[in-house]
Parts: C-alpha cells; structure tokens; sequence
C-alpha cells in the first residue's frame, strides 16, 4: 500500500500489518446497510479501515476457512457477485453492498442475497478449498451445484433447475438437488468444497457424542 492509501478489511480477517497503520472500524454506508450486510449477507456489522502512513505499509489477511483467495479486478465497467461470507478485503474505490439475488439464489439453497461489489480498485474473496476460474464466451452454458458457486461477474446470466430435469426423486438419489445454468459472457468463480456439507458433518459429530 502506498502512503495514505485505504483498505477496507473484514472485521477479524486481519492477521498482521506493518507499522504505524491507522485502523477505524465502522458501518460502511451506516447503521442500515451496516445491519443488511450483516444480518442478510452473512458478512461482519462493521468493517476495519487500515490507512498507510506516508512510508507505505502492507496488511496481511486469513480467511475463516481453508482454502484459495482470488483478486477480482473491477475498472467501472463491470460488478461481481459474491456468494455470503466470502469477500475478505477490497481497495477504498470498490463498493461492497447486499443485494438481493432473486428468487433463484433463494430456492438455489443461497439465502437469497449477495455481497455485489463495484466501482475501482481490487476485491478479495475467499473460499473454502480451491478456486477454480470459468470463462464463458457468449452463450456458452456450464452447469454448477448451487452450493459450489463463489462469485460471478455481472454480464453472466443464470437460471435454477433440478439437477435430474422433471425429476426430483433423480435429483435427490443423485444427491445434487438444484444446480444453476451459467451463461455468458463472462467470468465465475466456484469452489471445490462444499460449506454446507461441513456444517452438518460437524452437526453430526457434535450430536454424535451427547
């Protein structure tokens, strides 16, 4: 970072910085959208505010679970969605808010609402496991498990179906449930593993021994 540049930061995401870096926490945008990204986007009421000295400085951040961090881009042309609970930091110019998703990331088993992130500057997201990077070309579908999705950039178009078209007994023999068909143009990002699998194992495991 460069002298008297920001970066806005996940509340507890900080692992380390150089020194004599300004911190303030507070609700980006206010109480209101302080309590939206809280309360519907699964992120932090407050997020931390690291400005550099005039010499520069560096921040380091860890994310809540194992897994990749990814830089997206933004140059005000485009925005992302970002899956709940996965943006980690971004550059003073990027904007992140919750923003409902449509009915199809509520049945999709995503709650419904995203983190959108916008404007200039570098975002981070983290995720549980790897990171892998689809480039869809105009009107080239791939198939994703809801569960699966990271982010994706705003030209890409999608739409929620059964895993088994027509079929739910298929769909739930075959475990997948819903899926979405991404279309392009454009970029999304998945990861390999499964938050929701994790919490009811640890479910399962914590039951298991009362």
């Amino acid at each position: 970072m460069g002298g008297g540049e920001r970066l806005k930061v996940e509340a507890g995401a900080m692992m380390a910085h150089s020194s004599g870096m300004k911190l303030e926490a507070r609700m980006e945008g206010g109480l209101l959208k302080g309590l939206k990204r809280s309360v519907l986007g699964g992120e932090s009421l407050f997020i931390s505010t690291y400005t550099a000295p005039d010499g520069g400085g560096w921040v380091d951040v860890a994310a809540k679970l194992p897994g990749d961090i990814k830089t997206l881009d933004l140059d005000g042309s485009r925005s992302w969605l970002i899956e709940r609970g996965n943006w980690l930091a971004s550059d003073a110019g990027v904007e992140i808010e919750t923003k409902w998703g449509g009915s199809k990331m509520l049945f999709g088993g995503e709650g419904g609402f995203m983190i959108h992130a916008a404007g200039s500057g570098r975002a981070l997201v983290a995720s549980y496991g790897a990171v892998e990077v689809m480039s869809l070309a105009a009107d080239e579908t791939v198939v994703v498990d809801t569960n699966h999705i990271l982010a994706f950039v705003d030209t890409v178009t999608f739409d929620l179906r059964r895993a088994a078209q027509g079929r739910t007994m298929q769909s739930l023999k075959s475990g997948e449930g819903f899926v979405f068909d991404f279309t392009g143009p454009g970029d999304i990002m998945v990861q390999t593993r499964n938050q929701q699998q994790l919490a009811a194992w640890m479910k399962s495991q914590i039951g298991s021994r009362e």
